[in-house]
């Protein structure tokens, strides 16, 4: 059996090819867009190693796939080639993290101020994917200024990051660590 080829030198020169062929270079928006979703996948795969198993670490796996799904879309220019259906995502995708963001948040406790980044380990974890989510988010938003993108991509990502914040206080809780506030006047 021949092993598959790690490097093929053909983006030493700073170009990649999308889904179809298409060279861009490496600085492309949608590269960025989908390198930043890759960067959260790697946090996901992080938190999930840190919580270890429960039904969060079930959707979590399922994320982790559905950000796979999302960088082929992102990877993908239809202009040159057509969508798989691997890339595209769907409504029951973006329900299922909300039906997940309904019974975390329906077990917390309410909140009046803003939650800091932190708390417990895996807490802190969740709120670096988080706010890498958010930066995805962006990016991918950035993307749709000049290529089309469909905006379950963008809902799911929005989604997501809330579900990440539940799941960090969630976390918190579970762990009897408690929440840290914002303190207004910085004392």
């Amino acid at each position: 059996m021949k092993k598959s080829l790690i490097y093929t030198g053909t983006g030493d020169k700073g170009t990649t090819s999308l889904v179809g062929g298409e060279r861009v270079l490496k600085t492309d928006i949608r590269l960025q867009a989908y390198g930043t979703v890759d960067e959260l996948n790697a946090f996901i795969g992080m938190l999930i190693a840190m919580h270890g198993p429960s039904p969060d670490s079930d959707l979590l796996f399922f994320v982790q796939n559905k950000l796979f799904t999302i960088g082929s879309y992102l990877a993908t220019n239809p202009e040159f080639t057509t969508f798989r259906e691997a890339s595209l995502l769907s409504e029951s995708d973006i329900e299922r993290v909300e039906r997940r963001i309904d019974e975390v948040d329906g077990e917390l406790p309410k909140i009046n101020n803003f939650v800091l980044p932190g708390g417990s380990v895996v807490a802190a974890q969740a709120h670096i994917c988080r706010t890498v989510c958010r930066r995805a988010e962006r990016e991918i938003l950035m993307v749709s200024h000049d290529h089309e993108v469909d905006d379950k991509i963008l809902r799911f990502m929005n989604r997501l990051s809330d579900y990440l914040f539940v799941f960090s206080r969630a976390c918190n809780i579970m762990l009897q660590h408690p929440e840290v506030f914002w303190d207004k006047s910085c004392k």
